[in-house]
């Protein structure tokens, strides 16, 4: 049954058919669509907005592979970047997997006008999936870099890339969720994971472009997709953009990343039973085994048996997720821990040192 409407008229309401054009005042109607249009359309005009300030630091990334992975189906023949500007240097921000089976004399970089370029220098870190690659020429317009901390659940995000060699294509999402970790990503060689969650489409090809904000801020490096089909399943996962710019830094500056250290062993042994004997509602697998001298942990006074329950804020799943947000944590920083001591509740603070200061 079609649906109907009441049309008010100084005479009296009347019942619209809209199944019978002729009882319908189209003029009018298509007058108040054009309203309620406009009134939508400067709500959304910011999606419009953004594109132009992006998509100019947005690059396709040619990695042809060398001829022993040619043929194989796992390998990526192309991808995407992000131009970024460090110290006055232009460098394209990629994931390794995009560029690690092919080299510097056959990468191709396409610019957003057509140009071509080729990376003077390559620096990559398999155990986060990052690359840099310095690059050189007139005009390069390097993006924005917003802060992946104040990224929430929820907030609307877009992804730009070139998925199936679609170059500059654009999709909308929100933030899914975050603190993803244990991923199976390919070879299994990235083992210090912290990835957020997106419902934007991320399809082959958006590897190592941009997961931006509605303020045109780069928050995320679009790595990899959840999928049975091999396409977008709504499923897909960036480097926060605090991270991958760490890296990059470290990687330009030292020709290596230091890695987070905090100076405990954890209880492999810690299951559900004992899980449950703690008074916890579920399995959250971080109990400290023992305590290295002289480390952070020591000094922030953590002890055997002190079951790690947050890292500033964010709940601890297992072993391997606690030690990527220490991995990947900035040297130096403050991080609240919160544990259970003897049943109790307890903060402890806590600088992450280096593990090559570690005695």
């Amino acid at each position: 049954m079609v649906c109907s409407v009441v049309a008010t008229t100084p005479a009296a309401a009347q019942v619209v058919d809209l199944s019978r054009p002729e009882q319908l005042d189209r003029a009018a109607l298509f007058a108040e669509l054009e309203r309620d249009v406009a009134a939508l359309e400067r709500e959304l005009s910011v999606y419009k907005r953004v594109v132009p300030l992006v998509t100019a630091s947005v690059v396709h990334v040619e990695a042809p592979p060398w001829p022993e992975y040619r043929f194989r189906r796992d390998v990526e023949e192309a991808g995407s970047g992000i131009l970024v500007r460090h110290r006055g240097r232009d460098f394209v921000l990629t994931n390794r997997h995009v560029i690690k089976h092919s080299d510097e004399s056959h990468l191709r970089i396409e610019l957003h006008d057509g140009r071509e370029l080729r990376p003077l220098r390559i620096w990559s870190d398999k155990e986060t999936d990052v690359a840099a690659l310095a690059v050189e020429a007139p005009r390069l317009v390097p993006a924005r870099i917003g802060d992946s901390d104040q990224a929430q659940i929820g907030d609307i995000v877009m992804a730009f890339g070139s998925p199936f060699n679609l170059r500059q294509s654009v999709t909308r999402g929100i933030i899914s969720a975050k603190g993803r970790t244990n991923l199976d990503l390919g070879d299994g060689e990235v083992d210090y994971q912290n990835f957020m969650q997106t419902d934007a489409a991320i399809n082959p090809g958006n590897s190592g472009g941009p997961l931006v904000n509605l303020r045109a801020e780069v928050i995320g490096l679009n790595t990899a997709i959840a999928s049975n089909s091999g396409g977008n399943d709504g499923i897909g996962f960036s480097i926060p953009i605090n991270i991958a710019i760490r890296i990059l830094q470290q990687l330009v500056e030292q020709g290596r990343v230091e890695r987070g250290f905090l100076g405990v062993t954890l209880d492999g042994r810690f299951d559900a039973d004992a899980a449950a004997n703690a008074g916890l509602p579920r399995l959250m697998r971080a109990r400290v085994k023992e305590v290295s001298d002289g480390s952070p942990a020591e000094i922030a006074d953590l002890r055997i048996d002190y079951i790690i329950l947050r890292l500033n804020g964010v709940p601890i799943e297992n072993d391997q997720h606690l030690i990527s947000l220490i991995k990947l944590g900035e040297i130096g920083r403050q991080i609240e821990l919160t544990v259970l001591r003897g049943g109790a509740l307890v903060i402890k603070r806590a600088r992450i040192g280096r593990v090559e200061d570690r005695r």
